[in-house]
């Protein structure tokens, strides 16, 4: 290892968060109430000269202060902060921004070894389900018909960019912005707070929760209406929360997309998480046999030089199926046999593997995941739904190999029954649910490697915990 990837791991340490927090409230009114009447003790509050005397105020009915601030303004607060007795400082930092962490954290950390410094992506999308489906076309999204596959906003694509490599715990938020401002706006619901927490959780991410100030005004005045509404939103936090979830899984995946411009909002990722498509995010410097091993299908939005082409030409003999979108260039596999697809694809048999090769850029994100999941066929799909529409499944697992969990999302928030298959042969599936205690027994149905089952009502959250047949014990 040379000094400049030594530097690059350690700075990547650096960003590596010690625990996950699950929640954290952004409060901005005068008073809070009780940490243990709220039942969660993070909180949020954005730095401003009068924010002292709600820190002070929240510190003493027992919670965990972090202030939230820009990069530019870091240092100066946590001086400040360091005096008051916080416990960390949020470092809001969009993605365009995060160049300057490089130097500015370590030196942060250096300076207050005693703040917990975390990076926060204020980029979130408000997680919901649309009537309708978006797709692009030359650079403009376009709005299908209403009886089309509905249309969902998921976090999951930031979530998995935030994780890349598992290098640390994302940390992001969302504005409550909706089209309906104004008069007529809706109130938010115990739903809403409920979906938001439930993809957090279920995302294994941490997040920075906006109570707004209608909602704030009617817990600290003890009104009826708002409390039974948080009673509800507990469900979920409680649910999620770090010691009842086993954050040491990871997410189980057979797809890898490896990008050089680590863009939240690119809709191919986000139409890959929409067809339950489990993939991990690398950058180009990640090409390398060892890292990618475990994937089967490897999704290349980066350019590829001599050496790196070389590596794919490596990986497809071994069974490797790349997509290169955009592939411009000479490369290994064009002495070899070739078949055109159509006018911008064509396909190259490699070893055991082969090269797709797209000779522009994706203009149709819905019909891209589409073919990703084609090209992965029933035989390599890790999990399958049926009647889940809105709903998102992320498989979890020890040993990147068969699921040990999945963290079920359901964004209609209307109950409904999910079928679902699985690759592995489990002998036992147990379900909760934040409205059902642990567990319930589904029957597991096990057909050529893979195990089918049903959940019989999901409603906005649920997780299945899955056993393998030969580790049920005997009788």
């Amino acid at each position: 290892m040379n000094i400049r990837e030594l530097i690059l791991v350690l700075f990547l340490l650096s960003l590596s968060l010690p625990a996950s927090s699950g929640v954290l409230v952004r409060w901005s009114s005068s008073t809070v109430p009780p940490a243990d009447a709220l039942g969660m003790r993070d909180l949020v509050i954005s730095w401003n000269e009068r924010a002292l005397p709600l820190l002070n105020y929240a510190r003493k009915h027992g919670y965990r202060v972090y202030i939230e601030t820009s990069l530019p303004q870091a240092a100066l607060v946590a001086e400040k902060a360091g005096k008051i007795g916080v416990e960390g400082i949020i470092l809001n930092v969009p993605q365009s921004e995060r160049a300057g962490l490089e130097t500015a954290l370590p030196r942060l950390k250096s300076d207050y070894p005693k703040l917990r410094f975390m990076i926060l992506n204020p980029e979130g999308k408000l997680p919901q389900m649309r009537g309708s489906m978006v797709v692009k076309h030359d650079s403009v999204l376009e709005v299908s018909s209403p009886t089309a596959q509905p249309w969902i906003d998921t976090n999951l694509s930031l979530i998995k960019i935030e994780r890349r490599a598992e290098q640390q715990t994302p940390l992001y938020t969302f504005s409550w912005l909706r089209s309906d401002v104004g008069p007529q706006a809706r109130k938010l619901t115990a739903t809403d707070y409920s979906l938001a927490v439930s993809e957090a959780g279920a995302f294994h991410a941490d997040l920075v929760l906006d109570i707004d100030e209608q909602l704030q005004a009617g817990l600290n005045a003890k009104d009826a209406s708002a409390w039974k509404l948080w009673k509800e939103v507990r469900n979920y936090t409680d649910f999620y929360s770090p010691d009842k979830s086993d954050v040491s899984l990871q997410p189980a995946a057979n797809v890898a997309v490896i990008m050089d411009d680590l863009d939240p909002g690119d809709e191919v990722m986000n139409l890959m998480a929409r067809h339950n498509i489990p993939f991990k995010v690398f950058r180009s410097s990640d090409l390398q046999p060892k890292v990618l091993e475990d994937f089967e299908i490897i999704v290349v939005f980066a350019r590829l030089d001599r050496e790196s082409a070389q590596r794919v030409a490596e990986l497809a003999t071994r069974g490797k199926t790349f997509v290169l979108v955009e592939a411009q260039g000479s490369f290994p596999w064009h002495n070899t046999e070739s078949i055109r697809l159509n006018d911008h694809a064509t396909s190259y048999a490699l070893g055991e593997g082969r090269v797709l090769e797209l000779s522009e850029p994706v203009t149709d994100p819905e019909t891209f995941a589409q073919d990703i999941r084609r090209l992965l066929g029933k035989d390599r799909a890790l999990i399958s739904l049926w009647n889940g529409l809105t709903t998102i499944a992320v498989p979890y697992t020890s040993n990147e190999r068969d699921a040990e969990e999945i963290e079920f999302i359901n964004y209609a928030a209307d109950p409904l029954p999910v079928q679902v298959r699985v690759k592995g042969s489990f002998g036992s599936v147990q379900y909760e649910s934040p409205a059902h205690a642990c567990c319930e027994s589904l029957a597991p149905v096990q057909h050529d490697g893979f195990t089918e089952f049903v959940i019989p009502e999901l409603q906005i959250a649920g997780r299945v915990h899955l056993v393998a047949e030969e580790a049920r014990p005997s009788h």
